[in-house]
Formats: C-alpha cells, sequence, structure tokens
C-alpha cells in the first residue's frame, strides 16, 4: 500500500463521503472509491459500511484510521522540516567560557530573534576541548580564543581582544602609565587554569621572557581572581572582556601593559564541515558582532541551502 492510499482513505474517513473527499482531493470519483477497495481487498476487512450515499466506518476502519492518519500527517511533516531545514533545523555551537559569559548571550538573542524556530544547542567549556569536540562532530561551530591546534580545523577572527593587568586598588603598580610583564612577575601572582586560552597566552609570553611564574592561586572561576586582586592577595592578567565591569566599578585597577597582548577570537569548524544556512547565518552574525555593527539582521542570502562556504 502507498502513502497515496492512505492520504485518500484519511479524507474519506474525515468526510464519510466518496464524492465529497474527491473534490478535496481533486481526483475523479472512480479513482477515490478503487483506492478504498484496494485497501480493503489487502487487509481482508471491510473498512465501511455503505448507507445510501454515506458510508460510515467499521471498527476495523477506526482503528486503520489512526495509523492511516499518523503515516500521511508524519509525512507532512517530514516535507515541512526537511524542505525549511535551514530555517528549523538545530544547530549546535561551543565556545570558550570567556566568550560563553560575555558574547554568547547576545549572539543568542540576536540570532533567535531572526530565526525562532531553529534549535540551539550549546556547552561551554575550554578551548582545547571546544575544539576536540568539533573534531568529534558533536557541535557544528566552535568560538574560541586562540588559534585551533589541529590541521583540520578551519579558524576565522571574527573579532579582537586584549590581555590586560589588573591590580587592588591603591597598588604601587597602579600608579605607572604603563607596566612591563617583568615588573608584574615581582608581585605575587594569581592566574586561571592550565588549559585556558588566556593562560597559554601569558604563559607563552612569559616564556618569551625567560620568566618562571609560580603562582600564588590558580583558578577556573575569573570571579575568584579578580576577587583575590581586589583583596590583595596579587596582581593578575586577564582578558578586558572578563574584567571591564570590574574596572569601570572600581573593584580592581587595570594598568596598561609596555607592550599590548592582543589576540583573535575565532570561528572555527571541521574542513570536512558541510556549511548549512544557518551555520552560515551564524557566522556572519558573529562578524557583525565582532565589528560592533548593530542588531539589524541577517541578509537573507547566507541562509541558503546550496551555500556551502562564508567569506571572511
Amino acid at each position: 500500500m502507498t502513502l497515496r492510499h492512505m492520504k485518500i482513505y484519511v479524507t474519506v474517513f474525515q468526510h464519510c463521503n466518496i464524492t465529497h473527499a474527491a473534490g478535496e482531493l481533486h481526483l475523479a470519483q472512480p479513482s477515490v472509491s478503487l483506492a478504498v477497495k484496494e485497501l480493503e481487498e489487502y487487509y481482508g476487512v471491510q473498512l465501511f459500511e455503505r448507507r445510501g450515499r454515506r458510508i460510515l466506518p467499521t471498527e476495523a476502519g477506526r482503528e486503520f484510521y489512526g495509523y492511516a492518519l499518523h503515516i500521511a500527517s508524519l509525512f507532512d511533516e517530514m516535507e515541512t522540516r526537511i524542505k525549511n531545514w535551514d530555517k528549523i533545523g538545530t544547530l549546535r555551537i561551543g565556545t570558550s567560557i570567556t566568550i560563553g559569559t560575555h558574547i554568547l548571550p547576545d549572539l543568542l538573542h540576536r540570532f533567535q530573534k531572526q530565526f525562532p524556530e531553529v534549535r540551539i544547542e550549546t556547552e561551554i567549556n575550554n578551548s582545547s576541548i571546544i575544539e576536540q569536540r568539533v573534531l568529534d562532530n558533536t557541535i557544528d561551530i566552535g568560538l574560541i580564543e586562540n588559534q585551533p591546534e589541529h590541521g583540520d580545523i578551519h579558524a576565522a577572527a571574527f573579532m579582537q581582544d586584549e590581555l590586560c593587568a589588573i591590580v587592588p586598588p591603591g597598588h604601587l603598580l597602579g600608579k605607572r602609565k604603563k607596566v612591563t610583564l617583568e615588573q608584574l612577575a615581582e608581585a605575587p601572582f594569581l592566574m586561571r587554569e592550565k588549559g585556558s586560552a588566556g593562560r597559554e597566552i601569558l604563559d607563552a609570553a612569559f616564556e618569551l621572557l625567560q620568566k618562571k611564574i609560580h603562582p600564588v592561586m590558580e583558578s577556573v572561576s575569573t570571579q575568584a581572581i579578580v576577587k583575590g586582586v581586589s583583596e590583595g592577595l596579587g596582581v593578575a592578567v586577564l582578558p578586558y572582556l572578563l574584567v571591564r565591569r570590574d574596572i569601570e566599578e572600581g573593584v580592581v585597577e587595570q594598568v596598561p601593559l609596555a607592550e599590548p597582548i592582543e589576540r583573535n577570537l575565532n570561528i572555527i569548524y571541521h574542513k570536512s564541515k558541510y556549511l548549512t544556512g544557518n551555520m552560515n547565518a551564524f557566522m556572519e552574525l558573529c562578524k557583525q558582532y565582532g565589528a560592533g555593527k548593530e542588531d539589524t539582521g541577517i541578509d537573507p542570502s547566507f541562509v541558503d541551502v546550496k551555500s556551502a562556504t562564508i567569506k571572511f
């Protein structure tokens, strides 16, 4: 039996009239009657009883209707969802902790204003784990704070950030116009955990200076580090995105680095990944956000099933 038989049966059942069903389906009446007859012969049961011009479903017919309706409805749902996948599918996004805390909420808000039917799944973790998730294909797009290490991952910068030195309010270093990493290293140091993007950049900078730092405190929590600095436990160098509010509120003081340490925030995805319209649209949104553009929506040309690349 075919899907056509199921759709005809559902319509006949709902009208209890062959003529009316044929009219709705834009079919000839004999074709509709034949489809019902073929169903009854195939299953070996009577599905309708004829009473004058009306037909009434038998008990078997009512049972069959539940199955036929489910099959026909499921097919219609499949048609709608697959044909409109780039508007109603699932987008899996992974971000570093910094980006997930300070950028992702705004990105998601903007994206879902324009694509409310798209289901978003997110994971926030350190950059190295997000990179592995991309390799494992458990996320579609990653937003990280460093260059990926694996050659199979494509990376494109969408925003810049810088590391900044913070000291307790009233600290002697806070009176300087600029400070070097060597000068900071003379004070007790508070640092993010190993493996975080900011920590890796900072470790590399100290290694170039042949300085070995033994932090008095390591933490996965930026706020714990900021609190420690504000309480006079030491100094820290952290991404500006993470500490901007604390600096503005006077919780800690910023001291400009003599040699600024800038870094790119990157969009990453697997080089063999097919980029759906959803993915292209989200990456374009990241570009707009990184360029400081207002939330004006995404050009519909980015949501194109045939589009498999995005230019940066």
